[in-house]
């Protein structure tokens, strides 16, 4: 049993199919005229390049050896100015790497000075007072340092002095 619906999808199927194959149709159309006009263009290209070929290739030669010699002049330029101008990068990186370098230490230096200006007084004086004190701690460290020397000097020289006693001592005990 075939209903209505049956034969009418069937239909819309027929047509859909035939829609389809008509585009097709056409699309293959204007293939072949793209076609036809690549063809066109190939031809015209190759009777220009036979007329050049049986005219001006001998001139054509002679430019192109000129220009080929050209081009390796600027190639060598090239490959000349490059180096030159790596060579300038390099010596302008390392300028600027030491000027970099001075400028860090520089303000390295004057960052403490820079930041006292900027205090008031009293945190001057006490920063002026610090450094005093620095110094005299580093004044005493070493007072200290040469005491203690002093005093394991005066310690060895009691030590051998007691120890000749003892020994003065022993000699007399056997005496």
């Amino acid at each position: 049993v075939v209903t209505r619906e049956d034969v009418e999808e069937s239909l819309k199927g027929m047509w859909q199919y035939v829609k389809d194959k008509e585009q097709h149709l056409k699309d293959l159309h204007s293939q072949i005229e793209e076609t036809e006009q690549r063809l066109s263009v190939k031809q015209s290209e190759r009777d220009y390049w036979l007329e050049y070929r049986n005219v001006g290739i001998k001139a054509q030669a002679d430019r192109i050896m000129d220009l080929e010699n050209d081009i390796k002049e600027v190639k060598d330029n090239f490959h000349r100015a490059t180096e030159y101008y790596r060579n300038t990068l390099e010596a302008v990186k390392e300028e600027n790497d030491r000027l970099i370098e001075s400028h860090v230490k520089l303000s390295k230096e004057q960052a403490p000075e820079n930041a006292v200006r900027y205090l008031s007084k009293s945190s001057r004086r006490e920063i002026k007072e610090n450094e005093w004190l620095k110094e005299e701690v580093k004044m005493y460290r070493k007072e200290v340092s040469d005491l203690k020397a002093s005093i394991q000097l005066l310690e060895e020289e009691n030590v051998n002095l007691v120890a000749e006693l003892i020994d003065g001592k022993l000699q007399n005990l056997t005496v």
